[in-house]
């Protein structure tokens, strides 16, 4: 089974475009903090991962209009390998989690200054807390 699940927040504003055949991509990067070891003077040392998040079609226009840098956020999904040749000829490889439920864990409007007042789905937090306290 290939299933993903993330509590983070949005590193950059989400970027949507589409494809050949007219099917909506957003892309965007997702901070998600962990606790590490403990340092030398014995206090948890928090880490981040990142993820690079990519949603298709309806889920792609949603999070384009709704999420902004900072927002935090629920992802369910896959991961993806794909290999790909940059503009320098140079082969590489991209692991993306591809998006394929999502929801919004950033009150109304709370946010970055930039975010509207309107628009959510999801208007609280729901009691999750932080991370730390989720099994998964």
């Amino acid at each position: 089974m290939n299933k993903i699940m993330l509590i983070g927040n949005l590193g950059r504003d989400p970027e949507m475009s589409y494809t050949t055949s007219g099917k909506a991509v957003t892309r965007f990067s997702l901070a998600v903090r962990r606790v590490g070891a403990k340092s030398a003077t014995g206090e948890r040392q928090d880490e981040t991962d990142w993820f690079n998040i990519v949603f298709f079609d309806r889920l792609a226009e949603t999070t384009n209009q709704y999420l902004k840098k900072g927002h935090k956020v629920y992802i369910e999904g896959r991961l993806q390998v794909r290999k790909y040749t940059d503009k320098t000829g140079v082969e590489r490889t991209a692991v993306e989690v591809v998006g394929g439920d999502m929801e919004m864990l950033t009150p109304k409007g709370q946010g970055s200054p930039s975010s509207g007042s309107g628009g959510y789905l999801h208007e609280d937090d729901g009691g999750l807390g932080e991370i730390e306290d989720h099994p998964f």
